[in-house]
């Protein structure tokens, strides 16, 4: 089974992030806020395959869904002030 720290992981070993939190408890349904640099310019579809990218094939095997947030640095600083 899956845990959230390992999906953390496997996103940051692939692709540069700012921030990243990923949220799941039963090991194969996660919930993630992603905010990466990689982002900028880039649509919502485009920053989200960005992340399947960094996934690989872990997307058709070990991870049933991943529900993401992704946000550039801007983004992401302007949500939290």
């Amino acid at each position: 089974m899956l845990s959230a720290q390992q999906l953390e992981a496997y996103i940051t070993q692939n692709l540069a992030c700012e921030y990243i939190k990923v949220l799941g408890d039963d090991g194969t349904h996660f919930e993630s806020v992603i905010v990466s640099n990689a982002f900028v310019g880039k649509s919502m579809l485009q920053q989200h395959q960005l992340v399947y990218s960094a996934l690989g094939d872990r997307m058709r095997s070990e991870i049933h869904a991943l529900s993401m947030k992704t946000y550039t640095p801007e983004q992401w600083s302007k949500l939290s002030a």
